[in-house]
């Protein structure tokens, strides 16, 4: 039991990357491996804190990751087509669709994507260099500082999962 117990935490702790770096799975791995915790120790009683908390954490999440691109890109004065561009730069950088760099692999193109994005979206409706890599950099900025506030919430759910489950398998 306590192995199974460890290998959980250790898919939790991925979900926690997962939740700062693009393209791993987060929240999601979390609360997945507090569902089998539940199944697996029997007790739902037991999970039934660290589920909500989970829960919350999924809906500030998707909340917060959109309002900090939302506002990182009215901050530097982005319009929606920086927005788009931004969206379509991740995708064709999740599928690697971007001209093929010697380092990095798909990660890096799951970050240069947006950022290249944003700024072409940006330039075909302004027309200004400087204007369209500022609401680039402005959408990148805002993204990333939701990813650190999900990181932070996920380690909160983690702390949570853990401090209620100890007594459990370890005893009080």
């Amino acid at each position: 039991m306590q192995f199974i117990y460890w290998l959980l935490i250790f898919v939790m702790v991925v979900g926690i990357i997962g939740s700062v770096v693009p393209g791993i799975p987060g929240s999601g791995l979390i609360l997945t491996s507090i569902i089998i915790w539940g199944v697996i120790s029997g007790s739902f009683a037991s999970i039934q804190i660290p589920l909500i908390v989970i829960v919350v954490v999924l809906l500030l999440s998707i909340g917060i990751e959109f309002l900090a691109s939302y506002l990182g890109a009215k901050h530097a004065g982005a319009s929606k087509w920086g927005q788009i561009g931004a969206i379509v730069g991740l995708i064709l950088g999740f599928f690697g669709l971007l001209p093929t760099l010697p380092f990095g692999g798909p990660l890096l193109g799951i970050l240069l994507g947006p950022l290249l994005g944003a700024i072409i979206g940006e330039f075909i409706y302004r027309r200004e260099l400087w204007l369209s890599v500022k609401a680039g950099v402005g959408i990148i900025v805002g993204s990333l500082v939701g990813n650190l506030i999900q990181g932070v919430l996920a380690i909160a759910a983690v702390v949570v999962f853990v401090v209620t489950t100890w007594p459990q398998v370890y005893g009080a």
